[in-house]
């Protein structure tokens, strides 16, 4: 039976209801709940037995729906928490739930997401994020980025780098012994042959045909428009996409509140949910725990890859 680590994230949003949800989920999987305890039993509208929540104390009083800079550190103090116990082994795997960047902003914290925070609290060069649901597992070479800055960064280093990250934990954490990753150009028509843009010819082919040499399945680079295609889909594991809005439209559209946002290239197994913190429902028990749930599951099933 995995410990799975829940973070309870933006105290103000739906987190902590959505995490009471999973204490009666699957028998099978062992949860914890980090957050303050009385936060997480008000959220329930029960009594919390001590051994089911890591306690970690709210630096302010919180009310739903209504975010408070002052809560910034207690956010980042049940990561830690999470972290730390998974590092050290006392956890086989965390899920977390949704945090605010901007209010986390507003206090004087630079933080641009769950997966660069964990990957630096990791030392974990790094990180890949990837999203599975709908029959579908996207990767992105780069994550939150504006448009104007994503071809510069589509570098031979980085997507060598992001595509081996994605083989070694296809292999490791998905238990998929070949795998077989489909990448997506960055131009309308992958460049049309350099004339809508060099960048497929000077840098993502040139990539692919090395890391070919060393192994690696890779198909591409393929058009984008055509890539999620249920026959070309179908022969492979994971898809590449080369920019956020490239690859998460197709993903949610097949399975919004039932995806999952996976961190690929930590030293431990990291699932969360694929939706954020839903401020107007905190607090009206009308928050759907279904990406949670599906998040929950799918570490335990990465867990359960890495022991084989």
């Amino acid at each position: 039976m995995p410990t799975i680590a829940v973070t309870s994230g933006e105290p103000a949003g739906i987190g902590p209801e959505l995490c009471a949800s999973l204490l009666d989920h699957d028998p099978a999987i062992r949860v914890v709940l980090v957050g303050d305890h009385a936060l997480l039993e008000r959220a329930t509208g029960r009594p919390l037995p001590a051994e089911s929540v890591l306690h970690v104390p709210l630096a302010a009083p919180s009310t739903p729906g209504r975010l408070d800079p002052a809560n910034a550190p207690y956010v980042l103090a049940v990561l830690d928490a999470a972290t730390d116990g998974c590092l050290a082994g006392r956890f086989d795997a965390m899920v977390t739930a949704p945090v605010h960047k901007g209010v986390i902003n507003e206090a004087g914290v630079r933080f641009t997401g769950h997966t660069e925070y964990l990957a630096e609290r990791c030392g974990a060069p790094l990180p890949v994020m990837l999203l599975a649901g709908g029959g579908l597992r996207v990767a992105l070479a780069t994550t939150h980025l504006p448009l104007a800055r994503v071809s510069a960064a589509i570098t031979a280093h980085r997507l060598e780098g992001v595509l081996r990250v994605l083989d070694a934990d296809l292999r490791a954490k998905f238990g998929i012994a070949v795998p077989r990753i489909l990448v997506c150009g960055l131009n309308p028509h992958a460049g049309e042959g350099g004339h809508l843009g060099r960048e497929e010819i000077e840098v993502i082919e040139p990539a692919l045909e090395r890391l070919r040499a060393q192994g690696l399945h890779l198909t591409g680079p393929v058009p984008a428009d055509t890539a999620f295609l249920p026959a070309r889909v179908a022969g492979h594991d994971a898809v590449l996409a080369m920019f956020h809005d490239q690859g998460l439209p197709v993903l949610k559209h097949a399975s919004f509140g039932h995806a999952v946002n996976v961190t690929l290239g930590l030293p431990i197994v990291r699932t969360s949910v694929d939706h954020g913190t839903a401020l107007d429902l905190a607090g009206t028990g009308r928050a759907d725990p279904g990406s949670l749930r599906a998040a929950l599951r799918l570490a335990a099933e990465m867990c359960a890859a890495r022991r084989r």
